[in-house]
């Protein structure tokens, strides 16, 4: 019995280290993808028009209000 719970904590804790490897790699993807944008603000008009290409795509009631991109650009600027 003690060997059984011994090798389910192992599994556990491998678990806990795959899951956290899953999350560093997701955080490293972000920042590339922010680093992108930063650098090419019209990559995130690009990733609109495919994030809207996608939503068309599937069948359901999303409803997109159209924001313009200097909008959110002058927001962004005013927040620094």
């Amino acid at each position: 019995k003690a060997m059984a719970a011994e090798a389910e904590a192992s599994r556990d804790a491998r678990a806990k280290i795959i899951a956290a490897e899953g999350e560093m790699k997701a955080s490293r993807s972000l920042k590339e993808a922010a680093d992108t944008i930063n650098e090419s603000p019209i990559a995130l008009q690009l990733r609109y028009l495919q994030t809207l290409t996608q939503i068309a795509a599937e069948r359901n009631s999303t409803i997109v209000f159209p924001i313009p991109i200097e909008l959110l650009q002058s927001v962004s600027r005013s927040r620094r």
